[in-house]
């Protein structure tokens, strides 16, 4: 949204490695709950664009800004549709303010969801588990789903809607004992373990023990080679993430029981939810539908200040967040 640029306050800077240096005319704040905050979005594959190889998105450059999910609020436009005062998705986060043309912005209503939700449960990762599960996945009633980083803004969801349509059994993987509680007491999963308080394989099996028919993958590594040896014949999975792998400094081993996926006739297969766009109008409606008859749960983590949007990215490839990683600006 190109327009006469407004002067930048003072106060506003850059991120430790995203040096913005152009005046904006959107600033990214937005009016939330009597306070002027921005909220930025952090998700895991924002680590992979910090390796420089080839990829189907490029690599972060050094000594530019770096970019990612945000909501703000426009403070000048000259763009048809979009008003000073309108709030706005767009992809250039990582900073206080952000120009934009108009075509690179999604006016969203904080009437309907609060701002933060656009970037979350109504935005990118609920799509995401939503395009995941049902049309990756193929997922039908009365399968039995198994979900790795199930706490997180994406697996979290997976669950959830798995059970919404009449799964048999959803199991859960997460990181802490607390997260498990979380799963099986307010997510609805029939049963969750801690996979740091013994082998994947082992606990899997002990809470699956008729097998899974979908997975549901975040993590990769120990926990894609479970899966596969609980997937029943003809099982699904849908390899979103391998957030166990993203600071592996030399190649990781694959599974080791790949020769599993022939006899049973798995079918294994990688997601990019911009291949989904199709069924965005549909998972809004569903999804909304489900948010307001109560059905479907969310969580947020929230840091406060655009001084600790670094932290608040290491935090979240720590497992330190539940549910989406929110960065909140105020100006």
């Amino acid at each position: 949204m190109r327009s006469a640029r407004p002067a930048v306050p003072a106060a506003s800077r850059s991120l430790p490695f995203a040096a913005c240096r152009s005046a904006p005319c959107v600033r990214s704040l937005c009016l939330c709950a009597g306070q002027s905050l921005a909220h930025v979005c952090h998700s895991a594959n924002i680590r992979g664009r910090m390796n420089d190889v080839k990829s189907y998105v490029p690599p972060f450059q050094l000594d530019r800004p770096m970019d990612g999910g945000a909501v703000g609020e426009i403070v000048a436009s000259n763009a048809e549709g979009f008003a000073v005062g309108d709030h706005v998705l767009h992809g250039l986060g990582w900073r206080e303010y952000a120009e934009l043309d108009a075509k690179h912005a999604t006016k969203v209503d904080a009437s309907l969801a609060p701002l933060s939700s656009y970037l979350g449960v109504l935005g990118m990762p609920g799509l995401t588990a939503y395009a995941g599960l049902f049309e990756v996945a193929s997922f039908k009633e009365g399968d039995s789903v198994f979900v790795s980083g199930a706490a997180g803004a994406v697996g979290g969801l997976v669950g959830q809607f798995a059970k919404i349509k009449g799964a048999s059994r959803v199991i859960g993987s997460a990181g802490s004992d607390e997260k498990v509680t979380l799963l099986t007491e307010k997510y609805g999963f029939d049963a969750a373990f801690n996979y740091k308080n013994g082998p994947v394989a082992e606990q899997l099996r002990a809470a699956a023990p008729d097998g899974i028919d979908v997975y549901f993958d975040n993590v990769g590594g120990d926990h894609l080679e479970a899966a596969i040896s609980s997937l029943n014949v003809h099982g699904r999975a849908t390899l979103c993430g391998a957030i166990a792998h993203y600071n592996d400094t030399e190649a990781a081993p694959g599974p080791r029981n790949l020769m599993q996926v022939i006899g049973k006739r798995l079918r294994l297969q990688g997601i990019l939810v911009s291949d989904h766009a199709g069924l965005q109008q549909q998972f809004v409606q569903d999804v909304a539908g489900w948010l307001r008859s109560g059905e479907l749960s969310y969580d947020e983590t929230v840091v406060e200040g655009v001084e600790n949007a670094t932290s608040a990215f290491l935090g979240m490839l720590r497992g330190e967040n539940t549910g989406k990683m929110i960065v909140s600006f105020t100006g």
